[in-house]
């Protein structure tokens, strides 16, 4: 019998850190995880997904709606303000950091927010089979970790692949909406997404219109405050065929 694996095939777009929380995160989390997280069994890792779990976004959210999936939604600025001004939407949040889902569920509940779930998980796993295929209407990739060094690009999450990653969780037609504050980033995701079979501009020029569904938040005006530019980038899941 082979061993079974105890560490992951492909490096993490992330460091998982314990990461204090205030009393007010940790009552949210306690108190609001039933409503908001969806439960996800685990694979080699505690943030990995087992390869047999899929989600039933019909079950869970309780109708057929569409869905607006966030890669690395952080605190929840953004997938809050989005589902509080969609209530006909569905939108689910994909993080790693427990504060920021903490958060997140805090800040929903306080806007009474009821068409939000999150889930704690590598958001390349939750993509690529946690996810029904075609499930997600768009999915969202805003100021991803640029892993700046030379030696840690490698941890990115955009490249060479993650077209595959993305598209199986998309509709044909469906939109990847990426933004970054780091131009050698920014020109990475354009790179690999322009090569990626999957996918295909939905832009014109080099970059595209900044996303009007994308609040503007703290960490936006911190790159902005320090001189670096805000690219945005959308491509659209081609056919099946």
């Amino acid at each position: 019998m082979p061993e079974p694996r105890t560490f992951r095939d492909e490096p993490v777009s992330f460091v998982r850190r314990s990461g204090r929380m205030s009393e007010a995160q940790e009552r949210a989390f306690a108190e609001l995880s039933a409503q908001y997280l969806i439960d996800v069994p685990r694979d080699v890792a505690w943030t990995s997904v087992h390869p047999d779990a899929r989600l039933d976004p019909a079950e869970r959210y309780g109708r057929a709606a569409a869905l607006i999936v966030e890669v690395g939604s952080g605190q929840g600025h953004a997938i809050v303000a989005a589902a509080s001004a969609r209530p006909d939407t569905d939108f689910l949040a994909v993080e790693v950091f427990r504060a920021g889902l903490a958060r997140t569920m805090l800040d929903a509940d306080r806007a009474g927010v009821r068409n939000l779930r999150l889930v704690e998980a590598n958001a390349p796993e939750v993509l690529s089979s946690f996810l029904p295929e075609a499930a997600a209407d768009e999915a969202w990739v805003f100021f991803p970790d640029p892993w700046h060094k030379k030696r840690h690009t490698k941890r990115r999450l955009v490249r060479p692949g993650f077209g595959r990653i993305a598209g199986h969780a998309l509709r044909d037609g469906g939109l990847l909406r990426l933004a970054t504050d780091w131009e050698d980033y920014a020109l990475q995701m354009r790179e690999v997404l322009d090569a990626e079979p999957e996918f295909v501009r939905a832009f014109d020029g080099e970059w595209a219109e900044r996303f009007d569904g994308r609040v503007m938040t703290a960490f936006e005006r911190k790159g902005i405050a320090k001189g670096r530019d805000i690219r945005d980038l959308v491509y659209r899941r081609v056919d099946r065929g």
